[in-house]
């Protein structure tokens, strides 16, 4: 366990050194040492300290933020293709969000809107799935589907009725662009927080990954557990889209990933998949920054590239 955190902390030191080395601009390892040590030249030490550090840790954040809220979800819907955007979180948010671009509202309005809009889409999906009895991990995800659905038509109908000169920067934000994160550490404290939390909780997730039947029996309490599971994954997911918008396929593949070279102990597979996550992020954000340099891509399209034949691929190997 610790052999697997630690390599894949050192991997997530590298990918956050290449990021702020690699761009447009590129700075020699030389120069790069310099900076941190603080006597690089002033252009280096702006490129690092002000862009490129607070972008790559805002992409190491959100992507643990998913990864980590996909696990959760997996474990509550006992489904390992699920996928932390299933129950229309994503959607939610973006409603908020591109009302307050429409509105003409600030970047910090902004966020506020999104991660309102996400909290409304988990209270929205739950309340419906629970009616009048109680919910079933079927009827959640059903549940999620439809909400996701209707919040689509939502978002159709806001983008018909945008003026053009404003669709720009809400397509971008719809497929997910890290440069529109403010500042990285509320993400990164909810991570860290959400890991502290969860992490005690490991064994339980264990055994309630084999079936709520199995897990009452073995003195788990479910229900309290289910509702833990589902509200955390929530809010992971609310903060990584008020974050970078609405970014794809991280939480589906990293968690399935992981399961297939260290097995499916939560008590690895959740702080694993908060390091897989962000290496992820932080690297398809640097390919997005140079692919085209100096044009840069939303990193959503390079998630969407990337995961879309992975899933095939593991879809394909399920059978």
């Amino acid at each position: 366990m610790m052999r697997s955190l630690l390599a894949l902390s050192v991997i997530a030191l590298v990918a956050t050194v290449l990021a702020l080395a690699i761009g447009s601009v590129t700075i020699p390892p030389s120069e790069l040492w310099a900076v941190i040590q603080g006597k690089g030249s002033m252009l280096h030490s702006t490129l690092v300290w002000e862009l490129r550090l607070p972008r790559a840790l805002a992409a190491f954040a959100t992507g643990g933020l998913l990864a980590v809220a996909g696990a959760l979800m997996q474990v509550l819907l006992r489904n390992p293709l699920a996928d932390p955007y299933v129950l229309g979180l994503s959607g939610g948010a973006a409603v908020g969000a591109l009302l307050a671009m429409l509105s003409g509202m600030g970047a910090l309005l902004i966020s506020g809107s999104a991660f309102a809009g996400a909290m409304l889409a988990t209270v929205l999906v739950f309340g419906l799935a629970h009616g009048t009895g109680s919910w079933t991990a079927s009827r959640l995800l059903l549940t999620g589907v439809v909400v996701a659905a209707g919040w689509g038509a939502v978002i159709t109908l806001i983008l018909a009725l945008t003026p053009s000169y404003k669709l720009p920067g809400m397509l971008y934000w719809l497929m997910g662009d890290v440069s529109y994160a403010r500042t990285p550490w509320p993400a990164l404290l909810v991570l860290a927080l959400a890991i502290a939390v969860i992490m005690p909780l490991a064994r339980n997730l264990n055994v309630l990954a084999r079936g709520s039947m199995q897990a009452a029996a073995l003195g788990v309490s479910v229900r309290p557990l289910e509702w833990t599971i589902y509200l955390l994954a929530s809010l992971l997911t609310a903060t990584a889209v008020t974050t970078a918008g609405s970014i794809g396929f991280v939480g589906l593949i990293v968690p399935h990933m992981l399961r297939l070279v260290l097995g499916n102990d939560q008590r690895i597979i959740l702080p694993a998949s908060a390091l897989a996550g962000g290496i992820l992020l932080v690297l398809a954000d640097t390919l997005a920054r140079t692919v085209i340099a100096p044009e840069q891509l939303p990193v959503g399209v390079i998630t969407a590239l990337l995961g879309v034949p992975t899933f095939l691929y593991l879809l394909h190997r399920s059978r």
